[in-house]
């Protein structure tokens, strides 16, 4: 009995060892899928063995277009990736934050927003768990009235009834920040906070005289107020679209095409923020080289009109965020910079 005692205790030392030495207890591997950081490095050792892509609502832009970029990074880089229905911009990048997920939609102000740890962060603080992956399309900032109105400029909006969007939304942000450049200010205004869906029931009922929407165009429910109480979208000039931008770098000029809308026969200047993609900034250089270059190569293959829309020489426009080492890697040698 001593003598198997003995034996069995010289095993469970040698056991122990064999473990020890291979570093069978370090935490280093990358089962489980978010552990450790690779600082943007090359060696992927701690890089997840699924890519999580927080998008948006079912009924949005974002989450199909996430789950064609799912299905082209399993099948270009080497990693499988699934698309998962979210809130959308400001929540996918706390979830960056906290390591629920890896790529993420948002919008190119509320990610400088997020750096800096302003508006609607101030907060959580600057959060700097993410760095940008690529710019993808317009998201624009639509000021829409009745076509019988006689606001003609921002800067007739003073005193009259206006919605800015949901409360701490980005839209209220372009709304304060468009303002401002023509020297008006909320309290300027009679302000409403509405969803746009009540916004243009509003206008369309004549209890409201101007919204400001961001989003991409031809936008449904405005579309749908031309068909029935006919629009205006109203422009803004050119000097203050370069105030904004020199100000706020993650706004693009834009222009949107003459007949957009039905009632709208001529093109309008305005400005947009780009949709764009985030990356956690600890995942290695060469996944996310291989995902961006997954991505931005095929997007005739992503299957939604929206794809058109993305292009690699726009794949920085708008960014005011660093880029991942990874994705800059792979726009400089398409000569984006």
């Amino acid at each position: 009995m001593k003598k198997r005692s003995l034996l069995l205790s010289l095993t469970l030392l040698l056991t122990m060892s064999l473990v020890t030495a291979c570093g069978g207890g370090g935490g280093n591997s990358a089962q489980g899928g978010n552990g450790g950081s690779t600082g943007g490095s090359g060696g992927g050792s701690n890089d997840p063995s699924q890519l999580i892509i927080a998008t948006g609502g079912t009924g949005g832009t974002y989450y199909p277009l996430g789950g064609g970029m799912a299905d082209l990074i399993g099948k270009n880089a080497g990693v499988t990736a699934t698309a998962q229905a979210t809130g959308a911009s400001a929540e996918n990048i706390r979830l960056i934050r906290d390591k629920k997920a890896d790529i993420a939609f948002t919008q190119s102000d509320i990610a400088d927003y997020a750096s800096k740890g302003e508006n609607m962060f101030q907060q959580d603080g600057k959060i700097d768990a993410f760095q940008a992956m690529g710019a993808l399309y317009n998201e624009t900032i639509q000021i829409v009235v009745s076509s019988d109105s006689n606001i003609a400029s921002v800067a007739d909006l003073k005193g009259k009834r206006v919605s800015v969007g949901a409360p701490g939304s980005g839209t209220e942000m372009n709304a304060q920040q468009i303002l401002e450049a023509y020297d008006l200010k909320f309290d300027d205004l009679q302000l409403q906070r509405l969803s746009f869906a009540d916004s243009a029931k509003a206008i369309q009922d004549g209890k409201l005289d101007a919204a400001f929407q961001t989003a991409g165009t031809p936008t449904a429910a405005i579309t749908e107020l031309a068909a029935t109480k006919g629009v205006k979208i109203i422009p803004i000039d050119a000097d203050k679209i370069d105030a904004l931008i020199a100000k706020y770098p993650f706004y693009v000029k834009t222009t949107i095409p003459a007949n957009t809308y039905q009632t709208v026969p001529e093109e309008i200047n305005t400005v947009s923020v780009k949709a764009m993609l985030v990356i956690r900034a600890d995942l290695s250089e060469d996944l996310v080289y291989k995902a961006t270059k997954a991505i931005f190569e095929n997007t005739d293959k992503l299957g939604h009109a929206k794809a058109k829309e993305i292009t690699i020489e726009e794949g920085l426009a708008g960014v005011s965020l660093p880029v991942h080492p990874g994705a800059k890697k792979f726009f400089e040698e398409k000569g984006v910079k």
